[in-house]
């Protein structure tokens, strides 16, 4: 699980929501803003209640998702302020870990 202070608050997320760019792939949407500050990056993860109803279930695919991250985090460029949404369940944490590792091709 990644600290507090790298992951992005509610305000935050709101931003990303308006200003962002995105990228796709089959598993995640990945949306972004470069900030002016070069401090580390900091990301969430977002599951909608549409990919899985249940509570426990959101709140596991969230954790899972940070644990995938954790191997990429100096990967990415600083002074970032992104959120990976999921799609779809995935079917193993390996499958995070290359959707994220695409991903990164993408934007780098």
């Amino acid at each position: 699980m990644l600290p507090k202070k790298r992951r992005i608050s509610k305000k935050e997320v709101d931003l990303v929501f308006k200003r962002g760019r995105s990228v796709s792939s089959t598993l995640l949407t990945f949306k972004f803003v470069s900030s002016s500050c070069p401090v580390a990056s900091r990301i969430s993860f977002i599951v909608p209640k549409s990919v899985a109803q249940n509570a426990v279930k959101r709140n596991s695919l969230r954790r899972l998702g940070y644990s995938a991250l954790e191997k990429y985090m100096s990967q990415f460029p600083t002074g970032i302020i992104s959120v990976f949404i999921f799609k779809k369940i995935p079917v193993s944490t390996f499958q995070i870990e290359n959707e994220i590792k695409s991903i990164l091709h993408k934007i780098n």
